[in-house]
């Protein structure tokens, strides 16, 4: 009898093992670049809630803090996917890398928040007006933050003088650097604006109750491409469907951002700002009128081609890009089928 119960036990055994390795090769681990910003915010959403883990994907995720550096990592063979801007995506296109934007995460994400007496300069006057009285009252250009040259709200900056307000970007003392730095010269009373973008905007504003946004994304570059999902085209075709599941849990939490931000605020803490900043900042900066959740990259396409253009006109872009060959709406389109994005 006992040999009997140990035989059947080594029977159900065997049997259990095909299926416990079938689920483990169900499983498909991606590398993960990421800058922890808020408009790569549906990535703190799938990993936070555990969709991605539900879904068989193992995202080993690295942190990133520049796009520049993360271009970097590409050219040298590292990464599967990228969360990132849409500028970096168009360097490394052009510089060689093999990716394609798969999905859109955000758009007209940029804003020009002002202090001071820039600030006081807008009263009742247009942008060319402000800087030039701001110019003549204090003997000096004001002078503006933003991130690196290349970056989105280096170049949405750039455009909006050029193209929307008229004047030479001379007219502006524009100093670039990181993030926090940015945030830092902000409320340290450095800089009299920056180009920026949430939670920047929204701790600044809670901060300095005499600043704020004098230009959102939609004046400085309509339709402006923010941060994107991309993907190697060697990952595009080694993990189709790891590909298709990611792009759309990228939808679904996309859906949840702009529904129900309260909700996706804590897993977004987690990830942006070491924890530092609020969870009620964090929830006022998904629902500000910057946190243009969006996930369609036929969205951003046309915009793209403008900022790839005035990129290479300006000379951040070195190398022309193949705009359309940067993007592959296909598994977007397949995901999405029969479905509306928008809330």
């Amino acid at each position: 009898m006992r040999r009997l119960f140990q035989w059947v036990g080594a029977l159900a055994l065997t049997a259990l093992l095909p299926s416990a390795a079938l689920a483990q090769d169900d499983r498909t681990t991606l590398e993960v670049g990421y800058m922890p910003i808020l408009p790569v915010a549906q990535l703190f959403v799938m990993e936070g809630a555990g969709w991605t883990d539900e879904a068989g994907l193992d995202l080993k995720l690295t942190r990133f803090s520049s796009g520049p550096a993360m271009v970097q990592a590409l050219a040298s063979g590292k990464l599967d996917v990228m969360n990132f801007g849409i500028g970096p995506a168009m360097v490394a296109r052009a510089n060689g890398v093999p990716l394609k934007v798969v999905a859109s995460s955000i758009q007209e994400q940029i804003g020009l928040i002002a202090r001071g007496d820039f600030a006081d300069a807008f009263d009742g006057n247009d942008a060319a007006t402000a800087i030039a009285r701001f110019t003549e009252e204090h003997d000096r250009k004001p002078k503006i933050a933003t991130f690196p040259s290349g970056s989105v709200p280096y170049t949405v900056l750039r455009y909006w003088l050029q193209e929307q307000v008229g004047v030479d970007p001379d007219a502006v003392d524009i100093v670039t650097m990181g993030a926090s730095r940015v945030q830092q010269s902000l409320l340290a009373g450095a800089v009299d604006a920056a180009s920026t973008l949430e939670p920047i905007l929204s701790v600044v504003q809670g901060r300095d109750p005499d600043a704020r946004v004098v230009a959102r994304g939609s004046d400085m570059l309509p339709n402006q491409p923010g941060a994107v999902l991309a993907v190697r085209e060697s990952a595009l075709k080694d993990h189709p469907e790891a590909i298709r599941k990611l792009v759309a849990l990228h939808v679904r939490a996309t859906k949840l951002l702009q529904q129900h931000p309260e909700q996706a605020a804590p897993y977004v803490r987690d990830f942006v700002g070491k924890r530092l900043i609020s969870e009620d900042t964090v929830r006022t900066a998904l629902a500000s009128p910057s946190s243009n959740y969006l996930a369609d990259p036929h969205a951003i396409v046309d915009a793209t081609r403008t900022m790839a253009d005035f990129q290479k006109r300006i000379g951040t872009l070195k190398k022309p890009v193949d705009v359309d060959a940067l993007f592959d709406t296909s598994i977007y389109d397949a995901v999405t089928a029969g479905e509306s994005e928008t809330p």
